[in-house]
């Protein structure tokens, strides 16, 4: 897929970060573009910031977690504008730093249900009326270089699922010779505030209630948080790399080439039947409580 004016574009978890860099790029390549995402506010300010700028856009509270809701998204975007080209299945969460079995079941409720079952309700949605409007089009699933190498929370385990979807799906629509590409992205550090997303978790997803995140939970946001704002590669950079990926059809889209040691250790683990080598990277780092 080339062209893309004129076109229309759904992004989730458009409100800010990567998925409204994917918005505003989008924007600027002449699409009209659908912005989702929960957090109501935000995502009414980012349709604002766009429309001053002349850009046609529609702004849809979605919570990607509910299939319900993700429907509503599909007859919003098609009430509005007609069709749809380019999905971008984006919204995610950081789902903490717990180790797999001290995260309780309400962290992999979360976490799932944003980051991976977000993406399994985009697709069943969206990709039945990509492929009933017989053209072009292109599907963009967000995972994480933590998809990639060996994982060591939650976070991992979902992202790990998205790229292993995002296979599914491009060998069945390839097998269907139908006209939509599909990517899976897959960066490193991105200048976003993912690691705050626990502003977000529903209450009915608390740990204990009233209480979004532990003293010990933000110092680990707030380390997170500096160093993407100090290394992170920022949103519209990225979203300029997506747009040449669709462009190029590209499947797996990296954004960081010095993990690229690390998941070739990883494959050449699998092939030679070795166990995984232990992997930490400076996001698991803990940061000890304040005294």
């Amino acid at each position: 897929m080339r062209d893309f004016a004129g076109r229309v574009a759904v992004v989730t978890g458009a409100a800010s970060g990567i998925g409204l860099g994917l918005a505003t790029r989008f924007a600027q390549e002449g699409m009209r573009v659908v912005l989702a995402d929960v957090e109501e506010l935000a995502l009414d300010k980012a349709c604002a910031g766009l429309r001053e700028r002349g850009f046609e856009v529609l702004g849809v509270p979605t919570d990607v977690s509910q299939a319900e809701s993700v429907e509503q998204l599909a007859e919003r975007t098609l009430a509005h504008y007609g069709g749809v080209h380019i999905l971008c299945n984006n919204a995610g969460v950081g789902g903490g730093f717990s180790k797999v079995w001290e995260a309780s079941l309400k962290d992999w409720e979360w976490v799932l249900g944003v980051n991976l079952w977000g993406v399994i309700h985009g697709v069943r949605t969206f990709v039945p009326i990509m492929l009933s409007q017989g053209t072009v089009g292109h599907i963009v699933n967000t995972a994480s270089i933590a998809g990639l190498v060996p994982g060591t929370r939650a976070y991992c385990v979902t992202k790990s699922g998205v790229v292993a979807l995002s296979e599914a799906l491009y060998n069945n629509l390839a097998q269907s010779n139908a006209p939509i590409g599909v990517s899976v992205l897959c960066p490193g550090l991105i200048n976003t505030r993912i690691m705050y997303a626990f502003r977000n978790r529903p209450a009915r997803l608390l740990n204990v209630p009233g209480v979004q995140v532990t003293e010990r939970e933000l110092a680990r946001a707030e380390r997170v948080g500096n160093m993407a704002s100090e290394l992170g590669l920022a949103p519209d950079a990225l979203a300029g790399v997506v747009v040449e990926a669709i462009r190029s059809d590209a499947f797996y889209i990296l954004t960081h080439n010095h993990f690229d040691d690390t998941i070739r250790t990883r494959a050449d683990d699998i092939l030679q039947r070795r166990k995984p080598r232990p992997y930490r990277s400076e996001i698991d780092i803990e940061t000890p409580p304040a005294q």
